[in-house]
């Protein structure tokens, strides 16, 4: 992994820069910046912005002007195994402790003291909506206030498995009989973290036949609301036969990559031209990122996840509620909202317990604050207002 610049300012809208801060866990972290400059800058409060996969610190790029038009003190960073952030390495024999959960959250209270911050708000969408959980669930002193988008957090798990559960019903992506599952039904499937827990995952999307730019637009527009075959419901539970409802972005045929996947969905070159929340200019910038480090760091996450590290971790917790003021926004045509079973409800039913608001925005998929980056924007400012101090 080659060490680089910090993102050139021309890709950046004005007011945002770029910039490295040590985290004092072993990374040098490129954050993208907003709210930093002008009369009692130093004092506003500090909100963090934490993307998914496979995302960067770039895809917060349109939400973080009008916050900090609010008064706020905006970082979005790289986190570890992504984009120009470096200290991390990423074999896939390599060990996967520096990406387990508690890691990942050191990580981001490394950034909030390296920004001489105490008391900060986080923000994490996709994968990084569990890790904004885990902040503050574990350091609620610190993480003040919590926002997740896409990836609902229903609590962690408990410490001794459910007796009511049916035996052999899986109950989670670290059950190994749901890759069994999901290989016998009559049309052979595999779920997409499983799948990106194998070896050649990362060679079949960095290497794939129509290149990586190609693959990410296809990729990018299957989950997004462009794609109108999106219409999610709740499922019913952990059951192979249930999950295969889910697209096949979630729950593959048993014999395809992510790229022949995604490929037959590619948008036309005219919905492509019109596409105005993922421009190409902007697509490119993802490109290039993948292109010149590939996709094992943002993977190693849901290697943690279905090897039970994640599940391991947060059980030290089990019982334990968010009790922060918490709001939770997706697209209402983001499956993630439902990809696992009872996440959503239990969220809303006890594991956040100061939840001031659930937001499903018309108009979005999975990539909630690009394809309605003013309505997520208006959300956050209107919620860390109500929330701030």
């Amino acid at each position: 992994m080659a060490d680089t610049g910090p993102l050139p300012s021309e890709l950046l809208p004005p007011g945002v820069r770029a910039r490295f801060v040590d985290n004092g866990n072993g990374l040098s972290m490129h954050v993208l910046e907003a709210g930093h400059e002008g009369p009692g800058a130093a004092d506003r409060p500090t909100v963090l912005l934490l993307h998914g996969f496979p995302e960067i610190a770039y895809s917060w790029r349109d939400v973080m002007p009008a916050l900090a038009a609010a008064g706020w003190h905006v970082v979005a960073p790289d986190q570890r195994g992504y984009g120009r952030t470096t200290g991390w390495s990423a074999g896939y024999d390599d060990d996967l402790a520096p990406f387990h959960m508690l890691n990942l959250v050191r990580d981001i209270l490394g950034l909030a003291a390296a920004l001489g911050r105490r008391q900060v708000a986080v923000v994490g969408h996709d994968y990084g909506s569990p890790v904004a959980a885990a902040c503050a669930l574990v350091r609620p002193d610190v993480f003040r206030s919590l926002v997740l988008m896409s990836a609902p957090f229903g609590g962690p798990p408990p410490l001794l498995p459910d007796p009511a559960a049916a035996p052999g019903v899986a109950t989670g992506l670290s059950n190994a009989d749901l890759t069994r599952d999901l290989a016998a039904l009559a049309r052979p499937r595999k779920h997409y973290q499983w799948y990106y827990s194998t070896r050649p995952a990362d060679r079949d999307m960095r290497d794939c036949p129509e290149g990586i730019h190609a693959f990410l637009r296809a990729y990018f527009h299957m989950k997004s609301a462009d794609w109108a075959a999106n219409r999610p419901h709740p499922l019913q539970a952990w059951r192979a036969a249930e999950l295969a409802k889910l697209p096949t972005y979630y729950v593959m045929d048993l014999d395809r990559d992510m790229p022949a996947t995604v490929r037959p969905e590619m948008p036309s070159p005219e919905a492509v031209a019109g596409c105005r929340w993922l421009p190409d200019e902007a697509l490119a910038v993802y490109a290039g990122e993948y292109g010149r480090i590939g996709f094992q760091g943002g993977l190693q996450w849901y290697r943690v996840v279905t090897g039970g590290h994640w599940g391991r971790e947060l059980r030290t917790f089990a019982g334990r509620s968010i009790d922060v003021p918490s709001m939770y926004v997706a697209g209402a045509s983001d499956w993630g909202v439902h990809q696992k079973p009872g996440e959503f409800e239990r969220m809303q039913n006890g594991a956040l317990t100061d939840l001031r608001g659930v937001h499903l925005l018309d108009g979005a998929g999975h990539w909630v604050q690009q394809e309605r980056a003013e309505a997520v924007a208006g959300l956050l400012v209107e919620f860390l207002g109500q929330t701030r101090g």
